[in-house]
């Protein structure tokens, strides 16, 4: 019958219909790969024969609403949080047939992030130079860069004078001054997309001269301590001057006076840490009022056990003794496995005695034991005996120099009297 052959032919079409669902396909705008504060729009399209109006449903993987109806959908101000992959499908607005689900597309948002660098050292000794290296991870190109030195004040950055020099990514020093010690940052920019990064971690770069006028003073006098211990550390002027005080930059970027730490105090020159902890690791210093920065040294505060090395250089020549402490042992030494730059050097003692220290000793050393753990790494220093010479020369010399002064000083004054007399005398044999 005629009703028979219609309902067989509706059959067959919508079984048709079904067996060749449309897929639907994704795309993101402007990419799948966005800044942080970018704006999105994802768009579903659904291609079939015939002229077909589609409604749209939004999935986004980890959830089961959908959370669009639109072909195009915005995503304003995207964060980390809009990141994941999406799918799309569609219905027949005037129709039974419905799509496939699309193949998911991923979204990913990041916040591109400076990261600054030194080459070759950050510790440098006058004329030396030095290149500081801005980089955009993962987005490497159409950057400008600024440079910046950090100060005291939280999150204080001065944006250095001749920055624009950097702005191919390396601010480069062909050779360093005293001035160039200090606490240094930088940030990125770019036109399209607009984008402009946080400041990038910062880098403390050191440049020493000959001959510094002030010494700092640790004590205990060590370059690693014990946590819950005090720490005590002084500027130490041959002058006498004053003005001196203690500033340090931890390992975790933060540049601080002694005086506003919750457990630090600072009486005239003399800083004191009370109750020490982990995060006072870092490089201290002694710091004029003018700004002049003299004598680093690096401090690790641990918990276990700890090497107890010199805190100044040792020049060759000299007596070494590195001893292995242990923080809840009465005795406080231990016996434990010496090592340098990696390799075993002595095992099982309680310290190591270098009886002529070369410069072959320079180098990084530490304990390990068993069952207690590994200490810090800590860098002996070797400076060498014309180092030591040449130090005693110029200082020879400005006392050479100051006692010629003087004899020439009296030299003068003898010649002006004995002329005067001579003066005085011929003039009484002429009356």
């Amino acid at each position: 019958t005629v009703h028979t052959v219609k309902t067989a032919y509706y059959f067959f079409v919508n079984y048709c219909h079904c067996t060749e669902k449309p897929k639907p396909k994704v795309t993101i705008k402007p990419a799948q790969h966005v800044f942080r504060g970018e704006t999105v729009t994802l768009r579903c399209d659904i291609y079939s024969e015939g002229d077909t109006s589609w409604s749209y449903s939004w999935y986004k993987y980890g959830s089961t609403s959908v959370f669009s109806d639109q072909q195009e959908h915005t995503l304003s101000s995207v964060t980390e949080s809009d990141a994941g992959k999406y799918t799309c499908k569609g219905s027949e607005t005037e129709g039974s047939r419905r799509s496939q689900k699309s193949d998911a597309v991923t979204l990913r948002v990041s916040a591109p992030r400076a990261v600054l660098s030194v080459s070759p050292l950050n510790w440098l000794t006058e004329g030396d130079p030095v290149t500081l290296i801005c980089e955009v991870h993962s987005f490497s190109t159409g950057w400008t860069f600024s440079w910046f030195t950090l100060t005291v004040s939280p999150d204080h950055y001065d944006l250095l004078s001749d920055s624009s020099r950097g702005a191919g990514g390396n601010y480069t020093v062909s050779s360093a001054a005293l001035k160039h010690t200090g606490v240094y940052a930088c940030r990125a920019e770019r036109e399209k997309p607009v984008y402009k990064t946080q400041h990038s971690n910062t880098q403390l770069l050191w440049v020493s001269g000959v001959s510094p006028p002030v010494s700092l003073i640790v004590s205990p006098s060590r370059t690693q301590d014990f946590t819950s211990a005090s720490l005590s550390l002084s500027c130490d002027d041959q002058s006498n001057s004053t003005g001196w005080r203690v500033r340090r930059y931890t390992d975790d970027g933060r540049l601080e006076d002694c005086s506003s730490l919750r457990r630090g105090s600072q009486t005239g020159s003399t800083c004191t840490i009370r109750s020490t902890i982990t995060s006072d690791t870092g490089v201290y210093w002694c710091e004029s009022e003018s700004g002049e920065k003299h004598h680093p040294v690096n401090i690790t505060v641990h918990s276990g056990v700890i090497l107890e090395s010199p805190v100044h250089p040792v020049t060759e020549g000299d007596h070494l003794i590195l001893r292995c402490l242990y923080q809840h042992t009465t005795p406080a030494n231990l016996s434990a496995d010496f090592y340098k730059d990696g390799s075993l050097i002595q095992n099982q003692t309680t310290e190591t005695t270098i009886s002529t220290v070369s410069k072959s000793h320079e180098g990084f050393y530490y304990y390990k034991h068993p069952t207690r753990g590994e200490s810090p790494k800590s860098w002996i220093s070797v400076r060498g005996v014309s180092d030591e010479h040449s130090l005693f020369h110029s200082e020879s010399q400005i006392s050479v120099l100051s006692i010629l002064s003087s004899v020439l000083a009296a030299c003068a004054y003898l010649l002006v009297t004995v002329m005067l007399i001579f003066k005085c005398c011929r003039k009484r044999g002429k009356t």
